[in-house]
């Protein structure tokens, strides 16, 4: 019996025991792998602007702390729910223990609808979440980030409510801030870019050209609009995107730079153009060299699995992909070539780190180094997950969650049962 329930969490369990199963993890061995160490739940009551009090419910779940502190963002969204949240913090573990970081998993947020509040609503709840959440984080207990549903101002007054607590700014105990609140330059792109790149390196490798080459994009959000204007730099034809408004189509390669102008201005893709729309249930099908699944999980089942046809799957959002549809594609691997998402949206957390880094030491890189230094990291990740893959004649994502599963395993073996 477990407190975590729902789709999402019961994908990560399925995925881990296919993991444990190819490990030989003993089964004795394996609850103290998965389940989370830690899970808050709070009460997170604000008056709304017409002068009534509502109560939202916040969460907060923390997998392991046997690496270093844990690292995760925080959602702002109706789905949220404890299930989730801890689906989310496990795959962050495997995710900063194949690329290396030190670091466990962690997420959390609000079950909210953003759209319905007010800007002054929306911070009294960020603030309140973060005073409830102060006995449990620090900047060497747990870090948080933004996600779904929060950015970097969401970020800032996080960073400025735990500082009003401690009596000094203590920048460290978010990342994903604002540049001139201590944030790093590179970070808002930084897990948009990862994508586009980990997907321009498998199309190098299997002799795809970038010039004229096309791409899918689902979810036009900050990974997803970073990934489509780095392909579109790349000398890709963007030719669909979608969010939760609709869907853009065009064979010749939509505008990125004036979509993006137009979604930093609207909020949305709507409105850009009447002529040009499309049907969101078949953008994940469409025929292109790279799709870049960036939304929401779940979305490619056995059925979207069977149907695609595309040359690249780049998993720029977490667990898009569900383990029915990971069957089909583990069959289809001379047909599409898989970069799963603990490796192809890494680069969000890995700037992350850097970004945490630089706030403890209080020395700022260029843009240029933190560029260098993530596509680095990712490089050596991808080389680790396909080495695998090849020799265990295994999926890639087997082989990067096999990666990261290893790592936590031998660190809690290390160190022991306390007490």
């Amino acid at each position: 019996m477990t407190v975590y329930s729902g789709p999402v969490f019961d994908m990560a369990v399925n995925q881990f025991g296919v993991i444990a199963n190819h490990l030989s993890i003993p089964m004795d061995e394996r609850d103290r792998l998965l389940l989370p160490k830690r899970a808050i739940t709070v009460s997170c009551p604000i008056h709304r602007d017409d002068g009534t009090i509502a109560v939202y419910q916040g969460y907060r779940v923390q997998h392991h702390l046997t690496l270093g502190p844990t690292k995760g963002g925080t959602r702002f969204a109706p789905s949220v729910d404890i299930g989730e949240v801890a689906a989310l913090a496990i795959w962050m573990s495997w995710k900063c223990a194949l690329v290396g970081l030190p670091y466990g998993g962690a997420k959390g947020g609000i079950s909210v609808d953003v759209a319905a509040i007010s800007k002054r609503e929306l911070e009294a709840l960020s603030r309140r979440y973060m005073q409830e959440m102060i006995p449990f984080v620090g900047p060497h207990t747990d870090v948080m980030a933004p996600d779904m549903g929060t950015n970097e101002q969401v970020m800032a007054w996080f960073m400025d409510t735990y500082s009003m607590y401690q009596g000094r700014t203590v920048t460290e105990i978010v990342t994903g801030k604002p540049v001139a609140s201590g944030g790093t330059l590179g970070r808002r792109e930084a897990t948009g870019r990862g994508v586009a790149y980990l997907a321009k390196r498998v199309m190098l490798e299997l002799a795809l050209p970038l010039s004229g080459g096309t791409a899918v994009v689902q979810g036009f959000g900050n990974v997803g609009s970073y990934a489509a204007l780095e392909l579109h730099s790349y000398g890709l034809k963007v030719i669909a995107v979608s969010d939760h408004t609709g869907a853009l189509f065009d064979a010749n390669g939509l505008d990125i730079p004036a979509l993006m102008k137009h979604t930093a201005k609207h909020g949305s893709i709507k409105g850009f153009s009447t002529q040009l729309a499309f049907d969101p249930a078949e953008i994940l099908t469409l025929r292109c060299d790279v799709l870049a699944p960036c939304a929401m999980e779940r979305v490619i089942d056995a059925a979207v699995a069977e149907r695609l046809q595309c040359r690249v799957l780049a998993e720029g959002a977490n667990g898009p992909t569900t383990p029915d549809a990971d069957l089909v594609l583990d069959n289809r691997r001379d047909e599409v070539f898989l970069i799963p998402d603990i490796l192809c949206n890494s680069g969000g957390v890995v700037v992350s780190y850097f970004e945490w880094v630089q706030d403890l030491q209080q020395l700022f890189w260029e843009e240029e180094e933190v560029m260098r230094r993530e596509y680095k990291i990712l490089d050596r990740a991808f080389e680790a997950m396909s080495a695998r893959a090849k020799a265990d004649n295994i999926s890639h994502r087997t082989a990067a969650m096999a990666i990261g599963v290893e790592k936590v395993r031998a660190a809690k073996a290390t160190r022991g049962l306390f007490p």
